[in-house]
């Protein structure tokens, strides 16, 4: 069964134990998916109010894309997983000939991309998120304020978290330009990540 089918209470079970996987990654996803769900309440509790109707087509724009993010993140729980169980099976691989060693090795490196690529594509995301939540500030119903702050937090904790990932995997990157490419496109967005949250947490703790 996949760990978004879970119920609550059972998927932190399964994380409280000695189980590998799910880890820091697909909480990291997990993390993002109540990001993208809190931006969606937000514009709908906007665009169910008639005070706030100047900003309902943005809301209605937004809530849209917050929603795609919430199916891609959902889907980033599992496949973080999935990810981190090629890399683990390929490791228990036999390698008592050149043959086998040679398929045990490419298959470690090919694992290793992918569990590179899949927390890469988690931060995209939550970069995407921030950039949601940068349209939607001061365009909302400020009584949101809290859950608005909180999904800010949330995009942040999994971009940080999704980073954290990635880079535990880059040394395993055999291609040394694609390594290169996801460091360097990483920290950027992390970077990027960091004003815009910074800036929306420091406004609302302000205006609460």
């Amino acid at each position: 069964m996949k760990l978004i089918e879970l119920k609550l209470n059972e998927y932190l079970d399964v994380l409280l134990s000695d189980a590998p996987a799910p880890g820091g990654g697909s909480v990291s996803a997990l993390a993002g998916a109540q990001g993208a769900a809190l931006m969606a309440m937000v514009c709908d509790l906007t665009t169910s109010k008639e005070k706030f109707a100047d900003d309902h087509a943005l809301c209605a724009e937004l809530r849209q894309k917050a929603g795609d993010l919430y199916e891609g993140f959902a889907k980033a729980i599992d496949e973080d997983t999935e990810a981190f169980n090629l890399v683990a099976a390929a490791f228990k691989m036999p390698k008592e000939t050149d043959e086998e060693k040679a398929a045990r090795k490419q298959a470690i490196a090919d694992g290793t991309l992918e569990a590179t690529k899949v927390p890469f594509r988690v931060m995209e995301m939550a970069s995407e998120g921030l950039a949601i939540a940068e349209k939607l500030q001061n365009h909302y119903n400020r009584n949101c304020d809290s859950d608005y702050g909180v999904g800010v937090l949330n995009f942040m904790t999994c971009m940080r978290g999704a980073w954290l990932n990635v880079k535990i995997n880059l040394p395993g990157v055999k291609d040394e330009a694609l390594a290169k490419e996801y460091k360097e496109a990483g920290e950027k967005m992390l970077a990027d990540g960091e004003v815009i949250a910074t800036r929306i947490y420091q406004e609302i703790e302000e205006a609460l």
